[in-house]
């Protein structure tokens, strides 16, 4: 390339950044100074080889210095500089010198600022200001700038830019995007008599001009502006530029056409290089040059604002989904609820046209962030938009979930009216669906029925015969599950729709009927319902508990031995072996994040059952009726006595009344229920997966079965079956295995967010409001079951071996079914997250067990050992001193 100064020197690579952004405008035909750049090649002629190897090994500040000083510059390179002066400026026409670093004006980093730039160089100085710029590439500041990027700290010796000089009557600088706000459709531009170095220094105010895509200028801030001017020593008119600029102090720099000009200049660079552009311009006498272009660096961490919003919330699904999930569960997950969604809609009568209309929705109901799954609620609430009676039913739906915090008016406006359109096609459609929902409602435990005979059918495949199966085999059988279950998931579906309502409807008629002022009474009705066969798993362990209760030996066996020892015990003992069997025939998938299909199951180690039966069984030795009181039918006759007393004979009042609370009874224990049964078919879809894993690793496609985990679903599909782009698996695990087990060292992203743009990137995650957290001596959450318990607290992080003493409270961040078998042993809960409606909520009023969820930050304001007092009807907990309880 002809304007790269130094014998056989060629390649854009020498040019540096600055320079190489001035070479691709070349074949523009915008107007740039003429130039011309000095490569780092003419900085090695002008040392000798020992002179440079010293300078690649030097590390100090003064080392580098010392070897500079040595530096002369060669015959030869002066005068080829000589000769391209006289070729740029025949008329000896001042220039400007600026560095052109390898590493400068990139896409990372812009080093902006941090090599010398000199202007109004004479030829004679020329010379002497190209050392001044390579002797600034190793200054104290450059090195600190390299070692907080994270650079390497051997400097590259920049190449210089020659530039002709233009002496401007305005210039500045111009962003093609806001570097402040990160709106990619508005161009800022600066603006300011003389030359731009003084606004890029920051040594005087500018005026500011933003324009957006329409060619508007939006927003004009008119500085009061201190000339900056180049005086030449040739000027002595009568009037001089000073003077000049004082008559225009305090007027706009550029009129409406050179804003708009200088608009188009900086989105004519971005659309070349393809990157919004960050430039400097001047005007001379009416024309507009461009000086230099580089990419606007602070965007690459920085969302567009004017991007699509999200709103992610995990409330109660981190109760399912807790911590960091792999692709393969959050594959199965997320394409499981955009099916039964689907489906819901179609159940409640939804017309086909708006559920086709809405089928990215349906994709979108979770998401994955930093590897943790996460609600997105806008998608959630444009399904339930697509429902009957939207404003009524927002708020139940709020608290089944468990989220703490509505959506913006703004959204719940447009979402009501995108769910109006023609009042009277709408109205026939309301019309259907609430008779799609009477139908439902009678029809209801008839399709639970259905749904439990059509479940046992699709998992009558046992664990024994899918160890058998081949690989495309046990596709086949997964498509089946598909088929059968996934796309007609309808009584879940349905029951867990009318729980929201009846729970919702009974919570307002306690408070309305009952004055129920601290709204509690109506989870003290659903109390004791029976049938709920999430206690049964705590009961399986009392019951087993109480048969060791004079075996001492066995007590201490599965509270501290290993697992080889406890099954050599357990099958001395044919009675509790046969209990123990049964329980992990019924139970054994329920285990700490049963969901999650990367889950070590009791089937795979059941130390935690064991565990909870031993410490369970010590607790008993010493108190015989712990947990074992039936409480909670206590608490459901007293609550049912309020309600008789509230209403008397008022008859139609208390027989709506008891018409919605033996519903909302039915609903939220067939929920829990049903519930069990999505655990059965997560654990046989793990069972297949686990399967598949050895096919694969038998086969050398994978280095351990467990590696299944860090594919996709459809990955794993397409690879037996022939419909996937990548078949190297193991590169691929090896690069998301990386990147999750970084997701496990970062900071987790708060319970709820907003993001705008695309997702992953610039967005950090981060809650708007600051987090609440529980400070003093006095918390505050949702009251589940009744009781009043002082004593001492457990926090408890993972169950696993964990050990409640007589008396204890358990603190949790969130519990799921795997924690179950706890609950007897504890004297009440406290649970971090959680709604009325979560698992630990409906099992403690099932068990009687005082309890409280949705305490801020409790895990972090209790320490093992704190007394506390809490009261579960009031949802409130107090801090006491030990002795306040004696």
């Amino acid at each position: 390339m002809s304007n790269i100064l130094f014998p056989g020197a060629h390649g854009s690579h020498l040019l540096g950044g600055k320079a190489n952004a001035l070479a691709e405008l070349s074949a523009t035909q915008l107007s740039i100074p003429a130039w011309f750049v000095v490569s780092p090649l003419a900085f090695k002629s002008c040392i000798s080889d020992e002179q440079y190897h010293d300078l690649t090994v030097a590390d100090e500040i003064t080392q580098f210095q010392t070897i500079l000083d040595q530096l002369v510059l060669s015959d030869d390179f002066l005068t080829a500089l000589n000769k391209a002066m006289s070729q740029l400026c025949p008329a000896g026409e001042p220039v400007a010198v600026r560095s052109s670093a390898v590493d400068e004006d990139g896409e990372n980093h812009s080093f902006a600022g941090q090599l010398e730039s000199y202007l109004f160089v004479d030829k004679a100085t020329v010379a002497q200001r190209v050392v001044d710029v390579w002797r600034s590439g190793f200054s104290e500041r450059v090195l600190s700038y390299r070692q907080e990027a994270g650079l390497s700290l051997m400097p590259e010796v920049p190449a210089v830019l020659i530039q002709r000089m233009i002496d401007a009557e305005v210039s500045g600088v111009a962003f093609a995007a806001d570097p402040v706000t990160g709106h990619r459709s508005v161009a800022v531009i600066g603006a300011l008599y003389g030359l731009g170095t003084a606004l890029v220094s920051g040594d005087v105010d500018a005026d500011t001009f933003h324009v957006d895509l329409k060619n508007n200028i939006i927003q004009r801030d008119i500085a009061e502006k201190r000339f900056a001017h180049h005086f030449d020593n040739s000027q002595d008119e009568g009037v001089s530029a000073k003077a000049v600029a004082d008559e225009k102090i305090n007027q706009a720099s550029l009129n409406d056409a050179q804003i708009l000009a200088v608009a188009d200049l900086v989105r004519t660079t971005s659309q070349h290089f393809n990157c919004p552009q960050d430039i400097e311009w001047a005007y001379h006498q009416g024309e507009l040059y461009l000086l230099q272009s580089r990419p606007i660096t602070s965007l690459a961490d920085m969302a567009d604002p004017e991007g699509a919003l999200n709103i992610w919330d995990n409330s109660n699904i981190a109760e399912s989904y807790g911590g960091v999930t792999t692709p393969l569960t959050f594959s199965f997950a997320s394409k499981a609820y955009e099916e039964v969604y689907r489906q819901f809609c179609r159940i409640l009568k939804v017309p086909s046209h708006v559920i086709d209309d809405n089928d990215t929705t349906y994709r979108r109901m979770l998401g994955l962030i930093r590897g943790r799954v996460y609600y997105n609620m806008l998608s959630w609430y444009r399904v339930l938009a697509m429902l009957p009676g939207f404003t009524f039913n927002r708020p139940f739906m709020e608290q089944m979930m468990g989220v703490k915090e509505g959506l913006p008016d703004a959204i719940v406006s447009e979402l009501s009216q995108a769910s109006g359109g023609a009042r009277f096609r709408d109205g026939l459609n309301l019309l259907n669906m609430f008779g799609g929902l009477i139908v439902n409602h009678f029809t209801l435990p008839k399709t639970i029925d259905r749904f439990y005979a059509r479940l046992n059918k699709a998992l009558k495949t046992d664990y024994q015969t899918l160890s058998t199966l081949r690989a495309d085999a046990l596709c086949h059988h997964y498509h089946e599950l598909e088929q059968q279950l996934l796309t007609r998931w309808d009584a879940p579906l349905v029951n867990d729709f009318f729980a929201m309502i009846f729970h919702g409807v009974l919570s307002k008629l306690t408070v309305k009927w009952c004055h129920d002022k601290d709204d509690t009474l109506h989870n003290d009705l659903l109390c004791g319902e029976g049938g709920m066969i999430s206690a049964e798993p705590a009961q399986r362990v009392r019951t087993m508990a109480k048969l060791l209760i004079d075996d001492t030996a066995m007590i201490d066996l599965l509270c501290d031995a290993n697992l080889t020892e406890i099954h050599q015990a357990i099958s001395e003992r044919p009675v509790l072996a046969q209990h123990i069997e049964d329980y992990l025939n019924k139970f054994g998938d329920r285990c700490l994040d049963e969901l999650k299909l990367e889950s070590i199951t009791l089937h795979d180690d059941p130390g935690l059952l064991f565990c909870s039966v031993g410490q369970l069984a010590k607790r008993l030795q010493t108190d015989p009726d712990v947990s074992g009181n039936n409480v909670e039918a206590t608490i459901r006759a007293q609550a049912e006595q309020k309600v008789i007393d509230s209403l008397g004979n008022k008859g139609i009042k208390k027989s709506v009344f008891n018409w919605v609370l033996k519903h909302a009874r039915h609903r939220v224990r067939d929920r829990e229920n049903l519930r069990f049964e999505r655990t059965r078919l997560f654990g046989h879809v793990r069972r297949i997966f686990v399967e598949l894993g050895k096919r694969f690793t038998d086969v050398d496609m994978l280095a351990k079965p467990k590696d299944i985990f860090y594919l996709e679903v459809n990955e794993i599909m397409g690879v037996v079956e022939g419909t996937t782009s990548l078949v190297s698996l193991k590169g691929l695990i090896a690069l998301r295995r990386a990147e999750f087990d970084t997701y496990e060292t970062m900071p987790a992203p708060a319970d709820r967010f907003d993001t705008y743009g695309i997702v992953h990137h610039g967005n950090r995650f981060e809650s708007a409001h600051a987090p609440e957290e529980t400070e003093g001596d006095f918390a505050k959450g949702i009251a589940c079951c009744p009781g009043i318990v002082r004593g001492p607290v457990r926090v408890i992080t993972d169950p696993r071996n964990a050990k409640l003493k007589a008396g204890e409270i358990l603190v949790a961040e969130r519990t799921d079914p795997g924690w179950i078998m706890l609950f007897p042993s504890a004297s009440a809960l406290l649970v971090e997250r959680g709604s009325l409606l979560s698992h630990s909520a409906i099992v403690a009023r099932e068990m009687g067990i005082p309890a409280i969820v949705s305490i801020s930050g409790v895990t972090r304001w209790l320490k093992d050992g704190d007394w506390v007092e809490m009261d579960g009807s009031r949802g409130t907990v107090r801090r006491i001193e030990a002795e306040d309880s004696l």
